[in-house]
């Protein structure tokens, strides 16, 4: 079944945080859509003068003009500013570095991947290079002695230092290729420094450096092994990952950078584990001792309806104030050019973003299924992986026997079994739930991008650990569970409502709502899985899973459509609903002269769902099988079945074992269709 594991195919944990894609393609496009295109032509011609005060301002003024609007980003980025600010990484004034540093870091958080890409092969990890032992000796010296560091000691490493780590954070999610030259650079020393000094520094700087090993350890071997084999960093990371941490010692109120700070120390730690001997971090259960006392709690203590009436009320306020102050060519904007209400909204966003995160890591303590053994570099001999790969998930079924939803857990079982997962699944439903916000308006952009951003991010994070809670259980469901079909229902229900609220529209801007959807159909799935026959189909849903089937172009998504629709045939008295369910499966099927619509992985899924579907004959909808005919049907596919198995391409990723899969499905089909003939009804 699809769980969502942390690995990606593509990485990035960020979306773009200000999208574009709603805008028409082109440079007049943008053009036409901006209203700053006007201040565009004088801030490039100034970035290349040779007034030192004007390439400063210059840099700054990107920074102001992008904000929240894409079209205007989309137009600088046509008139090459990314290849202008790289230039300005070398300018003979610090001033005019530091600010094309910032303006650079802003353009790769809101841009996101395509900014990214173009600043890599624009090569601008040159000069980030050089930037490196500079701030690694301004920073010793600053930690030795503040008061008799340089004068400029302190920006440097304060906000230069968090723009050239978030930039680098930003690079590392744009290819394998960037993530390799920077894992070239041996960052790890000069980022657990700030960490090792967390007490010294500004939150913001220690906050981006563990932002940015956070990625670096997700499933990249160079880095996690000089992690975990360096007791100094496991012991800094144990003392940052503790709930105690997210408390201001002074005021003792939660502060949501100390959360984020202990929430990413804490994806550190379970992105390296395991954690080889002799090291004290060997002993500790991180998922039970460390991953779930943090992360439940922050999870659970966020509304996202009151975040959206902040936000809302805020960008009410806005829009009557007057701004901060209004760009000009004769006043050099500040670099801190935010007001407040523009920092309020930056706050609600970063809370937003650190449940973001803690559903990451939360996703891959529910995977099903372990991600390959981290401890093994990548040239090991793959079958001794597959071997380990099996004793987990074995063990892992063995221990999803004794999970409850609802039942008392005594501490000896929390020792030993997930019971967690019953504290999740009430705030992951919450958390799925769409607010006015979550999604931009059909006709128009967000009122306000990065908090939409963030939202939906939110949404599909709480989705994908939903999606493995369910899918963990139907390893092997506890009958504890199973039975408890209230709370089944309510929580199909509740996904439900929220694909309601979602809506089905699609098109440019619309890609998150899509999103939501295909990785809502793999939760459905889970739950229908756990409680197989449970659940009374519904028409309309029906329809819709069918819809969904049809229409995606991700066969991923075909298969956990099929089998959602798999689990919602066989409730005992929807004899209707079967019927529709089997013959739409059945029009799934190939012929000894046709493939089949839904491609050969969803078909294979269909053949197998009727023969799960129809294997009991004294179900009261065996009789749709014995009226339809359905043996007939399945025979005639067999040839054609047969030939879509032996067109799968082992070399493939996935394709050996989808052409075991395929074999044993094939076999599984000639018997049961010998087996429903010997019936003889």
């Amino acid at each position: 079944m699809g769980k969502s594991q942390k690995k990606r195919q593509m990485r990035r944990h960020n979306p773009v945080r200000v999208p574009d894609s709603h805008l028409p393609q082109g440079l007049q496009a943008a053009s036409e859509s901006s209203s700053k295109a006007g201040q565009i032509l004088p801030i490039l011609q100034k970035m290349e003068g040779a007034d030192a005060s004007e390439r400063k301002w210059a840099c700054v003024a990107v920074s102001n003009i992008i904000q929240n609007d894409p079209s205007t980003r989309r137009l600088l980025q046509g008139k090459n500013v990314v290849g202008a600010l790289i230039t300005r990484l070398s300018d003979s004034e610090e001033e005019v570095v530091v600010e094309a540093m910032g303006a650079l870091r802003n353009l790769c958080i809101d841009g996101g991947y395509d900014i990214c890409a173009e600043m890599y092969n624009k090569n601008i990890l040159t000069p980030l290079k050089t930037f490196i032992p500079k701030i690694s000796t301004t920073l010793s010296q600053y930690l030795a002695s503040p008061k008799q560091s340089p004068e400029n000691a302190k920006k440097i490493v304060y906000e230069f230092s968090e723009n050239v780590i978030t930039t680098l954070w930003c690079l590392s999610e744009t290819s394998n290729k960037a993530l390799n030259a920077i894992n070239d650079i041996q960052l790890v020393p000069f980022l657990m420094s700030f960490l090792g000094a967390k007490d010294s520094l500004p939150l913001a700087t220690v906050i981006s450096a563990a932002q940015c090993l956070y990625v670096l350890t997700d499933d990249n071997f160079p880095v996690t092994k000089e992690i975990r084999t360096d007791g100094a960093y496991l012991s800094c990371l144990l003392s940052l990952a503790k709930p105690e941490e997210a408390y201001n010692d002074k005021q003792k109120v939660v502060d949501n950078r100390f959360i984020s700070l202990t929430v990413l120390a804490a994806g550190i730690l379970r992105n390296i584990s395991p954690i080889p001997p002799p090291s004290i971090a060997s002993t500790v259960d991180l998922d039970r001792d460390v991953i779930l006392p943090l992360l439940q709690p922050v999870i659970s203590s966020i509304s996202l309806q009151e975040v959206t009436s902040e936000v809302q009320g805020l960008l009410q306020r806005q829009a009557t104030e007057p701004a901060i102050e209004n760009l000009s060519l004769k006043h050099g904007p500040k670099s801190d050019h935010k007001s407040d209400i523009e920092r309020q909204l930056e706050a609600l966003e970063a809370r937003l973003r650190t449940v973001q995160s803690s559903l990451e890591i939360l996703t891959g303590a529910c995977a099903t299924l372990p991600d390959p053994e981290p401890d093994t570099s990548p040239d090991q001999d793959e079958d001794e992986d597959e071997d380990e790969e099996i004793e987990d998930a074995e063990a892992e079924a063995d221990t999803a026997d004794n999970v409850s939803m609802d039942a008392e857990v005594t501490p000896t079982e929390t020792k030993s079994t997930p019971s967690y997962l019953q504290t999740l699944v009430l705030p992951l439903v919450s958390l799925i739930q769409p607010t006015e916000l979550s999604f931009p308006p059909l006709s128009s952009p967000s009122p306000h991008p990065p908090t939409t951003s963030a939202l939906s991010a939110v949404h599909i994070s709480a989705l994908e650990c939903l999606n493995n809670i369910f899918l963990s259980l139907s390893v092997s469901p506890p009958e504890i569970v199973t039975k408890d079909v209230q709370s089944g229902i309510s929580v199909w229900n509740s996904v439900w409502s929220a694909l309601q609220l979602v809506g089905t529209q699609t098109g440019s801007g619309q890609e998150r709502r899509q999103e939501f959807w295909d990785v809502a159909v793999g939760a459905l799935w889970g739950m229908a899985n756990v409680w197989k026959g449970s659940f009374e189909p519904q028409d309309e849903q029906v329809r819709v899973l069918m819809q969904l089937c049809d229409s995606s172009s991700d066969e991923r998504v075909r298969v956990r459509c099929v089998g959602t629709l798999e689990c919602l045939a066989q409730y005992p008295t929807a004899i209707e609903q079967n019927k529709s369910i089997a013959t739409y499966l059945i029009s799934l099927l190939p012929t000894a002269t046709t493939t089949s619509r839904a491609g050969t992985e969803p078909m294979l899924q269909a053949v197998s769902a009727l023969i799960d579907i129809y294997s009991d004959e004294g179900t009261p909808y065996d009789i749709n099988f014995r009226q339809g005919d359905f043996v007939s049907a399945l025979k005639a596919s067999v040839e054609g079945v047969r030939k879509a198995i032996r067109g799968i391409d082992k070399k493939k990723e996935g394709g050996a074992d989808l052409r075991k899969r395929g074999d044993l499905v094939r076999e599984n089909l000639v018997d049961f269709i010998k087996y429903r003939r010997s019936l003889k009804f």
